[in-house]
C-alpha cells in the first residue's frame, strides 16, 4: 500500500480553509449522534422496560438499530459519489433526527424498535459520510489529524453516554435521552449547510440509481445479520427460524451477485473485492470488529464478578482503552510515514494479538490495574493498527470512489462485531454451561 494517492489536490480545495474549521465541528457533532446513541441508551433501558414493558424483546433497542446501519452503509456509500456527500450527509442527518423524535414519543416497546431502526437508516449515513468527508477535506499527510479529532468524539461519547443516559434515567424521563440529539443535530445540519461547499462534478444526466442491488443488499444482510443476532438467543441455532434465515440469507446472496453483475452502477461494485488492497483491508478490519467484541463485553462482568468492582469502577476498567485509541491514532502518521502503511498495520496487530492472548493469564484473584493496564495497551495498539488501513484504502482510490470503499471497509468491520457478538456468546455460555452444570 502506498503513500501516493491518486487525485488528492482535487478532494482539498473544494471547501476554502477559513470555513474548513466549521465542517470539521459539524463532522464532529455528527459523528457525536452516532456515538452517543450506541452508548446512552443502554444505562436507560430499566426504565424503558419499566415504562413500556417488553423485556423479552428489549434487546433489539440495539439489534435493530446496528442492522439499520450495518445494511445502509454500502448503499450511502455509493450514493455518497454519485450525488455528492453533502446531500446524503443531510438527509442522513434528518433521517437520525426524526428517529430521535419519534423514539421520545414511543407509546409501546413495539413502536420504540420500529423508531430505533428509523434512526439507524440515518445513522449509516452519518457514520459512512463523515468518514468519507474527512478524506475529502485533507490532503494524506493531514489525515490522521482530523481521524484522530474523529477517535476523540468516540472517546468521549463511551464515557459520557453512559454518564448522560443514567442521570437523564434517573433525574428527568428516558425520553430525554433521545431529545438531546435534536439541538445537536441541528447545530450540525445548520453547520453543514453554511460551511460544507462541493464543487460541481461532471455525472450523467440521469444517474442510474441501482435500487434493486440496494434493495437486495438491505434483505440479504438483514436476514443473515437477523440470524446472527437472534441464532442462540432467541431461538436454537438448529430451530426452524434459524435455518429459513439462513437459507434466505444465502439466496438472497446470490441475487445480490446476479443484480450486481448486470447493473450498470452497482451498489457494491465489484473492484471493492478485485483491488487486493481494498479486499485484504475489508477482511482486516472484519477482524478487529470480531475482536473488539470480546472485552467490550465480557471485561465488565469480569471486573464485577472476578475483581469485586463497583459498575462505575468496572466501567472504567473498560473505557480506558477509549483513551490511548485516539492518541495512538493521532501519533501513527509518525510510524507510517518511516515504514509505511501496511507495516504499521502489522506491527499493530501483533501487538494486539500478543495482548489479547494475555487476558486469559489474568490471575486469580487479581487486582484491578492488571486488565486497566492491558486495556491501555489494547487501545493503543488498535489505534496503530485501524487508522493506517482507513487511510491507506482512501489513498488509493479518487473522489468518485471513495465513499464506495469507505462504506466497504467500515460494513465488513460491523459485520465482525456482529459475528463476534455471536461466537463469544456462544462461547461465554458454552463454559458457564459446562463450569455450573446442573446449577
Amino acid at each position: 500500500m502506498g503513500s501516493t494517492e491518486p487525485a488528492i489536490r482535487q478532494a482539498t480545495g473544494r471547501t476554502a480553509p477559513d470555513r474548513r474549521g466549521a465542517v470539521v465541528a459539524a463532522l464532529m457533532l455528527a459523528m457525536a449522534l452516532a456515538a452517543l446513541d450506541s452508548t446512552i441508551v443502554s444505562t436507560a433501558v430499566p426504565q424503558i422496560v419499566g415504562d413500556l414493558g417488553g423485556f423479552a424483546v428489549f434487546s433489539w433497542l440495539f439489534s435493530g438499530y446496528l442492522l439499520a446501519v450495518t445494511v445502509t452503509l454500502p448503499v450511502y456509500g455509493k450514493l455518497s459519489d454519485t450525488f455528492g456527500r453533502k446531500p446524503v450527509l443531510v438527509a442522513g442527518a434528518a433521517l437520525f433526527l426524526l428517529g430521535s423524535l419519534l423514539c421520545a414519543g414511543a407509546w409501546s416497546m413495539g413502536a420504540l424498535i420500529a423508531f430505533r431502526v428509523v434512526q439507524g437508516l440515518g445513522g449509516g449515513a452519518l457514520q459512512g459520510t463523515v468518514q468519507t468527508l474527512a478524506a475529502d477535506l485533507y490532503p494524506l499527510e493531514q489525515r490522521p489529524r482530523i481521524q484522530a479529532r474523529l477517535s476523540t468524539v468516540w472517546a468521549v461519547s463511551a464515557i459520557a453516554g453512559p454518564a448522560l443516559g443514567g442521570l437523564l434515567a434517573a433525574y428527568a424521563d428516558w425520553r430525554w435521552i433521545f431529545l438531546v440529539n435534536l439541538p445537536i443535530g441541528a447545530l450540525a445540519l445548520w453547520l453543514i449547510a453554511r460551511h460544507l461547499h462541493e464543487p460541481r462534478r461532471e455525472r450523467a444526466a440521469r444517474p442510474r440509481i441501482d435500487w434493486a442491488g440496494a434493495l437486495a443488499v438491505f434483505a440479504c444482510a438483514g436476514a443473515l445479520l437477523t440470524a446472527v443476532v437472534q441464532g442462540g438467543v432467541a431461538w436454537p441455532w438448529l430451530s426452524a427460524p434459524s435455518l429459513a434465515l439462513f437459507g434466505a440469507g444465502l439466496a438472497l446472496a446470490a441475487l445480490v451477485v446476479v443484480i450486481e453483475q448486470r447493473a450498470a452502477e452497482p451498489i457494491i461494485p465489484g473492484w471493492v473485492w478485485r483491488r487486493r488492497t481494498i479486499a485484504a483491508v475489508n477482511l482486516a478490519l472484519g477482524a478487529l470488529g470480531l475482536l473488539m467484541v470480546a472485552p467490550t463485553v465480557f471485561l465488565p462482568t469480569y471486573a464485577q464478578s472476578v475483581l469485586g468492582l463497583a459498575p462505575v469502577a468496572a466501567g472504567f476498567v473498560l473505557s480506558v482503552w477509549t483513551l490511548s485509541w485516539p492518541v495512538s491514532a493521532a501519533l501513527s502518521q509518525h510510524v507510517y510515514r518511516r515504514i509505511g502503511f501496511r507495516n504499521t498495520a502489522m506491527l499493530g496487530i501483533g501487538v494486539a494479538a500478543l495482548i489479547l492472548f494475555a487476558f486469559p493469564f489474568l490471575p486469580y484473584p487479581g487486582a484491578a490495574w492488571q486488565p486497566t493496564v492491558l486495556m491501555l495497551g489494547l487501545g493503543a495498539a488498535l489505534g496503530l493498527f485501524q487508522l493506517p488501513l482507513i487511510v491507506g484504502v482512501q489513498s488509493t482510490v479518487g473522489w468518485s470512489e471513495r465513499g464506495t470503499a469507505t462504506a466497504s471497509v467500515l460494513f465488513c468491520r460491523q459485520t465482525g462485531q456482529t459475528l463476534g457478538a455471536c461466537v463469544f456468546g456462544a462461547v461465554a455460555n458454552g463454559v458457564l454451561s459446562a463450569r455450573l452444570g446442573g446449577a
